[in-house]
């Protein structure tokens, strides 16, 4: 682990806070701390770090408010930690961009390769020829792999869709490998890295994809379900150089 790898820890429990810096100090991590919201986006813009830790519970600004400032300009990785157990706060927060979640309590060794696992797909991306690609297209649907836009066409008219970086990278792998069908545990490790990611938070991401770019998302022409298996790509794709 390179010591030039910057975390942000936000966290406003004195004891957490301190047990987490030292562990992580100890890794290799170089670590900034932020105790509440407005101070999370202060160390965020003066230290611009590869890797936030983010609490949902903070004084002055919640955890969510923070991820959707912090994304609205940089898709640096984000991993909430929560004691919040319910879904519905782990589906917006993947919504809104975060990479990842883990609940408290939480087991450190699954956080630091959680980590790594987001880490290593920041850097280095996916493994397929993509030299001189610069969109796929299908019928109706345009990823532009230059500015990260998707463009629907709908009635003659095309429309801007803004896509967090999980939903863009998860559309663009399932383009470039149709009409293969890609099994649901194969997904999860080239997109999060690792099994440790559940099956819920690939449903969740189909999911509002599936919102983004669909006419009828209950009736997807795009991206196709393959019972017990996985997904699959439903239109033929072009590869524009």
């Amino acid at each position: 682990m390179s010591a030039k790898t910057k975390v942000l820890l936000v966290e406003d429990d004195d004891a957490i806070l301190e047990q987490l810096r030292r562990v992580l100090t100890d890794e290799g991590y170089e670590v900034v701390s932020a105790m509440n919201g407005n101070e999370a986006i202060e160390k965020f813009k003066a230290d611009r770090p590869d890797l936030i830790l983010l609490d949902l519970y903070l004084p002055l600004k919640d955890g969510m408010d923070v991820l959707r400032e912090i994304r609205r300009e940089s898709d640096v990785p984000i991993i909430i930690i929560t004691a919040r157990d319910a879904d519905i706060d782990k589906v917006k927060g993947l919504e809104i961009g975060a990479d990842d979640y883990i609940t408290k309590p939480f087991s450190l060794i699954e956080l630091l390769a959680r980590m790594k696992a987001v880490l290593r797909r920041a850097h280095h991306g996916y493994r397929f020829n993509m030299s001189n690609v610069s969109q796929l297209r299908a019928p109706g649907l345009i990823l532009d792999l230059k500015t990260h836009q998707v463009i629907v066409e709908r009635d003659g008219r095309e429309e801007v869709r803004h896509l967090p970086r999980k939903q863009f990278e998860l559309l663009k792998i399932l383009m470039l490998k149709a009409p293969e069908v890609l099994e649901r545990e194969w997904l999860l490790k080239e997109i999060w890295g690792n099994f440790m990611s559940n099956a819920r938070t690939l449903d969740v991401h189909i999911h509002w994809l599936r919102n983004k770019i669909e006419e009828d998302p209950n009736n997807p022409e795009y991206i196709l379900t393959v019972r017990k298996v996985g997904y699959r790509f439903g239109k033929p794709v072009e590869k524009i150089r």
